[in-house]
């Protein structure tokens, strides 16, 4: 008979924090910027595909990827090889001033995703997220000659000024800040599970688009906006996926009044739903794309995607020192490499999109055999490996404080992970676990919630 080697788990040598740890963290606060939030006592030293070691040794199952930054895991060695032979050759140049043709194929790869025929697209390389949003702000504005941006509440589109006007999802990111960019508002997201304006899960997406409608009739003149900024999945606001009919129905409502449709795929991009971006799961096309986290497994990247119709800005009106830097561009063709199937991850099929489809739908099941058995568990929802987990109190509202003590239980049981929303666990792991890794998750998860009944 033979004996299968067991699955790896967790490895806890100390209590946490231990302390190294703690002497680090001490060390952090007495130094560091007082904004950093520090949810949980853990201080990384190495890792390895799925795995996070600490400072004193605990090894940690990795559920969170940086918050969807790590596709392809830690010290994948296809993505060091990247970064090690281009760091050889040259680490800056400026590519506002000189092309390169590194990022020069890495826009040729990225546009192939996304353009149709008869439709050409370009790309402007930023270090982050945020700055991809505030890029995609001006090229906007600067196209359509509008100064009007519609957002949603519960969204997060970063925290720079532009940025944290723009997100919707807590007031903390704004408070004490003020004044901040002109010209803004906000519409409610289409969140199935909390139908806003009184609509239903099956009405939700029309409920906002009418409510759109009705701000052009009396609030907000059409032809003053330049377009609206929306994540075609949710993040911060709850890892939520809207009903089907609504990015269509966006995409339908600003061709009617000549509005630019901002998608930021910012979190959910980059191969985590299962497509290389989230919006393609609506077979809807936007005019302008934000990208950054997963692009380029860790290293500092951001990109801006436009239609070439779009991107009319001229010469000089945007830039950026460090954006596209070479080595970033390495790390996010190496990525490619693993989401495309140039390069393939063991135990993870053709390529890390289809992983993580068939992985997620694992997760997916499993969660909603937990959601059965745990009546605090109101809602899971997601696509690929981009999944929420919602706490609810007896009457159905969200249990911030339950979510809380379910997301310490399971780091101190050896799985990080991240919260997001009111009451959500997010689960956003690298893009190469494989089945037996989420059932070792999975089975922390079981555990943790068992002990909160």
């Amino acid at each position: 008979m033979t004996t299968l080697p067991k699955a790896r788990q967790p490895e806890l040598k100390t209590s946490l924090p231990g302390p190294h740890t703690a002497a680090i963290m001490e060390r952090d606060r007495q130094h560091l910027s007082t904004s950093y939030m520090r949810p949980y006592p853990f201080v990384p030293d190495h890792g390895e595909g799925v795995w996070l070691t600490d400072v004193d040794g605990n090894t940690m199952l990795d559920f969170f990827a940086g918050i969807a930054v790590s596709t392809t895991g830690h010290a994948h060695p296809h993505v060091v090889k990247a970064v090690q032979e281009q760091i050889t050759k040259f680490t800056h140049v400026c590519l506002t001033d000189y092309p390169q043709e590194i990022t020069t194929s890495l826009a040729e790869r990225l546009v192939r995703h996304v353009e149709r025929p008869g439709e050409k697209w370009r790309v402007f390389f930023s270090n982050s997220g945020a700055e991809a949003v505030e890029a995609a702000v001006k090229l906007a504005r600067n196209h359509t000659g509008r100064p009007h941006i519609i957002s949603t509440m519960g969204s997060f589109h970063g925290r720079t000024y532009g940025a944290i006007t723009l997100t919707g999802s807590k007031t903390k990111y704004k408070r004490g800040f003020g004044p901040l960019l002109p010209a803004v508002s906000h519409v409610p997201y289409p969140n199935p599970f909390r139908p806003p304006l009184g609509s239903t899960p099956e009405t939700c997406g029309q409920a906002v688009l009418e409510h759109i409608e009705s701000l052009f009739v009396g609030i907000l003149p059409a032809d003053e906006v330049a377009a609206i900024i929306v994540e075609p999945m949710q993040g911060e606001g709850g890892y939520i996926v809207p009903p089907a009919d609504f990015l269509p129905g966006l995409r339908a409502l600003c061709d009617k009044y000549g509005i630019m449709l901002i998608f930021d795929e910012v979190q959910a991009g980059m191969g985590r739903t299962g497509k290389m971006f989230s919006f393609q799961h609506f077979d809807v096309q936007p005019d302008i794309i934000t990208s950054a986290k997963g692009i380029a497994s860790g290293m500092p990247l951001g990109a801006l995607l436009a239609k070439e119709s779009v991107m009319t800005w001229p010469v000089g009106s945007h830039g950026s020192t460090y954006g596209g830097n070479p080595v970033a561009a390495a790390a996010a063709h190496a990525t490619l490499d693993l989401l495309e199937g140039k390069v393939r991850h063991p135990g993870c099929g053709d390529n890390l999109m289809h992983n993580a489809a068939q992985v997620g739908a694992f997760i997916m099941s499993a969660l909603k055999a937990m959601q059965a058995e745990f009546a605090f568990l109101g809602d899971v929802r997601g696509e690929g490996l981009f999944i929420g987990l919602e706490f609810v109190k007896p009457d159905g509202s969200p249990d911030g404080a339950l979510r809380d003590r379910a997301s310490m239980a399971m780091f101190e049981r050896g799985l990080l992970n991240l919260d997001c929303g009111e009451a959500v666990i997010r689960i956003s792991p690298p893009l190469i676990l494989t089945r037996e890794e989420a059932e070792t998750g999975l089975n922390i998860m079981r555990e943790t919630l068992r002990t909160l009944q």
